[in-house]
């Protein structure tokens, strides 16, 4: 009987065991640090989705409503028509494994109280794409040549190797650039180890499940980052999602050749960016143009590309944007020349001090003097009394460089990067004397905050603290 007992109870035990609901949140964890929240998430797409949304469940909550105060405000567009549209237009094109994932932050934060469902997560990884090329192009099929000012000049950014780096291998810096109501909040690094795929660390938004901004290091070695190409003109309602083409490079591509077919298959012309991206395995980097007609590629294993918002290819410049490449008084253009000069003085000399000195650079190169402009590479635009105009941001914008992140091969190879929130020049945004000095952007006050400058800080994939 003794030996009878423990067989029949594991028999029993076994045969119960497939209706014991797993812990999805046994390997999820967060903390806080300079600004950041870091987020460790792995397994299933539909458990990540739910650590994800149970972890970061106050913060998309509120990412989900200052995103919708803001596109209601800038597009004139209310939150049900960016709702249908990621349901009828986005959705019918997104892979099994993200609309899984999608869910799962629905039902994370369901866990913990917050309401919403799987079309507001698809909104929100949408947002830029939608307001800034789905809308501009409706109202261009409305009126012909009536919107063609929206498409963001989003961060400065660099890859370099070979000659340009002090030891040979792949660097790589970005600062991201957009309004300050969204950039405050864009303080996410997440650590994903997912079931198929790559692993991969990357900055991101809360309920995000692609960078956005576009920083981010997967397990083969590829290296990601991107500046969007200003004044772009095009969308193809019938294809698939940036963030979704997005998401699958970071998790599946391989190398070079992989990531631009994984963004060109299914291009909507959404968030059209200069892609810059390394293979570390090769020690190659390369510049991708993606446009929505055209796709140029630079590719080398001794140089750099850098990218601020401009394109290079003349087809894309020709048939694609309204972008003037000879106005030296514009943001791109000014911050190009500044690349210019950077790399020229840092031929040799870039590592992780010199890249993270570049993001944060804020010299004018027309002008010859530092300054918080929209004309520098850590650019402010809350106290740039033009604005800019490029993309339609008024005198004093409440919007600029929000964030900062550089990495190397070295760091790169365990997962590790150097994170700066806030302005990488060390300048603060105060929303108190902010709002009392400029009345008119009043309306953001429900979810404009301050903004300090943090220190750089090094995350590295599995930290605790």
């Amino acid at each position: 009987m003794r030996m009878t007992l423990p067989l029949i109870s594991l028999a029993l035990f076994a045969a119960g065991s497939c209706h014991i609901k797993k812990d999805r949140l046994s390997d999820a964890y967060r903390f806080d640090k300079n600004g950041w929240i870091y987020v460790h998430l792995s397994g299933d797409p539909e458990d990540i989705g739910y650590q994800h949304g149970y972890l970061l469940a106050n913060e998309i909550d509120d990412n989900l409503k200052s995103t919708e105060m803001m596109l209601t405000h800038e597009t004139g567009k209310d939150w049900i028509f960016y709702r249908t549209a990621a349901r009828t237009m986005l959705w019918p094109h997104i892979d099994s494994e993200y609309r899984a994932e999608m869910q799962g932050i629905v039902e994370g934060m369901s866990a913990k109280g917050k309401t919403c469902d799987v079309y507001d997560i698809v909104a929100l990884n949408a947002n830029i794409e939608l307001s800034q090329y789905y809308v501009p192009y409706l109202a261009n099929l409305a009126k012909p040549h009536s919107d063609l000012n929206k498409a963001p000049g989003n961060c400065s950014a660099f890859i370099a190797t070979g000659s340009y780096t002090t030891d040979g291998k792949i660097a790589m810096g970005h600062n991201d650039w957009t309004n300050y109501v969204q950039g405050e909040r864009w303080n996410v690094v997440a650590d994903i180890t997912p079931t198929k795929g790559y692993h991969i660390f990357m900055d991101m938004m809360p309920g995000f499940i692609h960078s956005g901004d576009d920083f981010a290091v997967n397990g083969n070695g590829v290296l990601i980052t991107e500046t969007t190409i200003t004044q772009f003109n095009g969308f193809d309602t019938t294809q698939v999602a940036e963030f979704v083409r997005a998401r699958k490079a970071e998790q599946y591509a391989s190398n070079i050749d992989d990531f631009v077919k994984i963004m060109s298959d299914g291009n909507n012309g959404g968030y059209a960016n200069d892609w810059l991206v390394g293979d570390m395995n090769k020690n190659e980097i390369a510049r991708v143009e993606l446009g929505l007609k055209h796709v140029k590629v630079w590719r080398t294993n001794d140089g750099v590309y850098f990218g601020s918002n401009f394109a290079s290819d003349s087809s894309v410049i020709a048939d694609e944007t309204t972008f003037k490449t000879n106005d030296t008084t514009t943001s791109p253009n000014t911050r190009k020349r500044r690349w210019e000069e950077l790399m020229a003085q840092n031929k040799g000399k870039i590592n992780d001090s010199t890249g993270r000195a570049m993001e944060a650079d804020n010299l004018n190169a027309m002008s010859g003097t530092k300054e918080d402009t929209r004309c520098v590479i850590a650019g402010s635009v809350d106290t740039d009394p033009k604005g800019c105009p490029e993309w339609d941001w008024a005198p004093y914008y409440p919007g600029g460089t929000v964030q900062g992140k550089l990495t190397t091969a070295d760091l790169a190879k365990s997962f590790s990067f150097w994170a700066h929130m806030g302005n990488p020049s060390g300048k603060d945004f105060l929303a108190a004397p902010f709002l009392a000095a400029h009345k008119e952007y009043d309306w953001m006050s429900p979810y404009l905050k301050d903004m300090k400058a943090y220190p750089w800080t090094l995350f590295k994939a599995g930290d605790r603290q």
